[in-house]
C-alpha cells in the first residue's frame, strides 16, 4: 500500500512540475510576441490544454510568471558560470571567459526572443532580481573571493566589485544587443579592459 501511495505521490509531483513549465514556456512565447503589460493569463493558458484555473495553482499574478522567467535565465545560465570558473587559471582569465559567456548567452536569448517581441520590450533577464540573480551575484563574489585569497587578483572590496562587474555587463549587454552586427567579443573586450584597469585606483583591503 506505501508503495502504491509513493508512487501515486511521484507522478503528482511530476504532473505539477510538467504543468508548471508548460505555463512557462507559454508565457515566454506569450510576451515575445504581446509584450509583458498586453499579455494575459488567458493568452498563456489557452496555448498550454490546461484548465484555465491551473494557473493560480501555480502563480499568483503575471508578474510573478515574468519574474519566474528571469529566475530560469539565471539558472541556466550559473552552470555556465561555474564552468568559467573552474576552467580559468588567472583573475582576468576568468573574468574574460565569464563576461564573454554572458554577452553569449544573451545574444542567443535575444535572438530567441527578438523574432516577434514588440519593439521596446525586454527580455524578462535583464528586467528583475530574483533568487538565482543573487545566487549568480553570490558566484561571482566567491570566485573573486577565492582569487584574493590565491594572491591572483588584488585585495579590493569583492562585494562592490562584484556588483560593479554585474551591473556593467548588464549595461554593456544592453547597448550590444542595440548594435548590428552584435558583436560580442569586442563587447567583452570592452567590459574587461575597463574593468581590469580601473582596479588598480580601487583603495586595498588591510590584510
Amino acid at each position: 500500500m506505501s508503495q502504491v501511495v509513493l508512487l501515486s505521490s511521484g507522478k503528482r509531483e511530476q504532473t505539477k512540475l510538467a504543468n508548471r513549465r508548460a505555463i512557462l514556456d507559454a508565457a515566454r512565447e506569450v510576451f515575445a510576441e504581446l509584450g509583458h503589460e498586453s499579455a494575459t493569463v488567458r493568452d498563456i493558458i489557452r496555448r498550454t490544454g490546461l484548465a484555465s484555473g491551473t494557473f493560480y495553482n501555480y502563480f499568483r499574478s503575471l508578474d510573478e510568471v515574468f519574474e519566474a522567467l528571469a529566475d530560469d535565465g539565471a539558472a541556466r545560465f550559473r552552470p555556465i558560470l561555474r564552468a568559467c570558473w573552474e576552467a580559468s587559471n588567472s583573475f582576468e582569465g576568468y573574468l574574460r571567459a565569464a563576461i564573454q559567456a554572458y554577452f553569449d548567452f544573451m545574444a542567443d536569448e535575444h535572438e530567441a526572443w527578438q523574432s516577434h517581441r514588440p519593439a521596446g520590450e525586454k527580455h524578462p533577464h535583464m528586467r528583475v532580481q530574483t533568487p538565482e540573480m543573487e545566487r549568480v551575484f553570490e558566484e561571482v563574489r566567491d570566485a573573486f573571493l577565492q582569487a584574493m585569497e590565491h594572491d591572483a587578483a588584488p585585495r579590493v572590496d569583492a562585494d562592490y566589485l562584484a556588483a560593479a562587474c554585474i551591473a556593467m555587463a548588464r549595461e554593456v549587454g544592453d547597448k550590444m544587443l542595440e548594435r548590428r552586427p552584435i558583436d560580442t567579443a569586442a563587447a567583452a573586450d570592452f567590459a574587461v579592459k575597463l574593468i581590469m584597469g580601473g582596479i588598480p585606483a580601487l583603495p586595498r583591503l588591510s590584510t
